[in-house]
């Protein structure tokens, strides 16, 4: 049984899934465009500001993570961006995806959140379609993330 944990964002673990994210992200990145990641500040996904969750696989291995953080209130209150879902390609298609992302709603909803947004890029189509089903929903760009291509938004 997969579990999730609570962890600092600069953690030797997350660091280590992020880095592997940055690397599949940068490879994966249309051909004449740059990838530009940014490792984020910790203390953004510190509760009640964010939380930081790493997926655990049935072996113990560090499979997955997600987090959210606080940012700007929107137009309907409190708002949380998801950031940084990401599952190992050897993981995919197993719906750990979903359960990391409705842990995260979960918490949002836990702490007041109105709105949950992210942002991604249109070559991200099972992420695309992991929104979808979850009922994120396109909504104009509320940052200049150049990485993005398209933003989502899900009332709670």
């Amino acid at each position: 049984m997969v579990r999730l944990v609570p962890l600092a964002a600069d953690d030797p673990r997350a660091r280590a899934l992020l880095t592997d994210y940055f690397a599949m992200r940068a490879e994966t990145f249309p051909s004449g465009e740059t990838y530009r990641p940014v490792f984020p500040t910790a203390s953004t996904f510190e509760p009640p500001a964010g939380i930081f969750l790493v997926l655990v696989d049935d072996e113990g291995k560090d499979a997955g993570m997600g987090g959210i953080r606080r940012i700007d209130d929107g137009p309907s209150g409190i708002r949380f961006e998801v950031k940084h879902l990401y599952l190992d390609p050897s993981t995919r298609g197993r719906g750990w995806g979903r359960t990391i992302l409705e842990a995260l709603e979960a918490q949002a909803r836990e702490w007041d959140a109105a709105e949950l947004v992210l942002d991604t890029h249109h070559t991200l189509e099972a992420a695309g379609g992991l929104y979808a089903r979850s009922g994120f929903t396109s909504i104009e760009p509320y940052n200049d993330n150049s990485n993005a291509t398209r933003w989502y938004g899900k009332r709670l």
